[in-house]
């Protein structure tokens, strides 16, 4: 059977160096880091994904503010959202909830982020610097799945390394922080011919594509290691793109959803805000 690896417990140490963070700079009466959340519409993993923000945030001492807009703004109202909070002294960190509703125009409204803000690495000059190996932040979930990997002690150097999706909020990102630790990566997708064939040889196999229970035993062999980064709204439930009880009993080790990338995503997100404070101190 394989083994959950535990997201909860890799973000814990984390944690506990985000609250000394904030607990000192409150005992010499400095500012707090604070995050901004933009919700436009009603994507019910978005909507999981703001709430776990907040619940984080609050709990290390992080300030969080909700900004939630109807499906029906336009785009124009979520960049004068955006562009006030890019004016605002207080918040460090702004996070836009993504995928945005279908009528919006999700590129022109990410640029809008002021870079030095921009903990989830989106714009485009955040993600240039990423591709160049100078990123400012490193975008959160990406991140988290490489932290993840890495706390199992696995060397990932060579590792056969199967990226399905080709995003550029996961896919794409946490593929090139794989190359960085010199992994042998496949970038697959919708059109990707042989499709099981080809994850059925990956030692490590990473899914975003947002297509709940998609993966199921027969994409996955008996020492791979799957990171599910899926977070779909599925008959009521939060559920991640592999089919959790029909995977675990076949590969090595496996993430759950929820408990796995997203309660470390979360927490990484908030270290970017203390980052942030700190590189744009006032």
């Amino acid at each position: 059977m394989g083994k959950i690896i535990n997201g909860k417990e890799v973000a814990l140490k984390v944690k506990e160096d985000i609250k000394n963070f904030i607990s000192n700079r409150k005992e010499k009466d400095l500012k707090i880091p604070k995050i901004a959340s933009i919700l436009v519409g009603n994507d019910g993993g978005s909507i999981y994904y703001m709430a776990s923000q907040e619940k984080v945030a609050v709990s290390l001492g992080a300030g969080f503010l909700k900004v939630t807009l109807p499906e029906t703004s336009k785009n124009e109202d979520v960049i004068s959202e955006i562009h006030k909070l890019n004016e605002d002294k207080d918040v460090q960190g702004i996070i836009l909830q993504l995928p945005l509703p279908s009528n919006f125009d999700e590129k022109k409204i990410i640029k809008e982020i002021s870079p030095s803000k921009d903990i989830d690495c989106l714009t485009f000059e955040s993600q240039g610097k990423l591709y160049m190996g100078e990123p400012k932040f490193l975008p959160c979930t990406p991140n988290s799945v490489v932290t993840l990997i890495k706390s199992l002690n696995v060397d990932i150097v060579g590792k056969n390394v199967v990226v399905l999706g080709r995003s550029n909020i996961v896919g794409k990102p946490v593929a090139q922080l794989l190359l960085n630790e010199n992994a042998t990566v496949t970038i697959c997708h919708s059109k990707t011919k042989n499709l099981r064939e080809v994850c059925r040889v990956a030692d490590i196999l990473v899914v975003a594509i947002g297509r709940p229970k998609f993966i199921d035993e027969t994409y996955v062999n008996e020492d791979a290691i799957v990171i599910d980064v899926g977070t779909s709204s599925f008959e009521g439930k939060i559920t991640g793109d592999v089919d959790f009880d029909k995977v675990i009993d076949k590969c090595k080790l496996l993430t759950p959803v929820p408990g796995g990338v997203g309660a470390l995503t979360t927490t990484l997100l908030i270290k970017n805000a203390c980052e942030a404070l700190e590189q744009n101190e006032y």
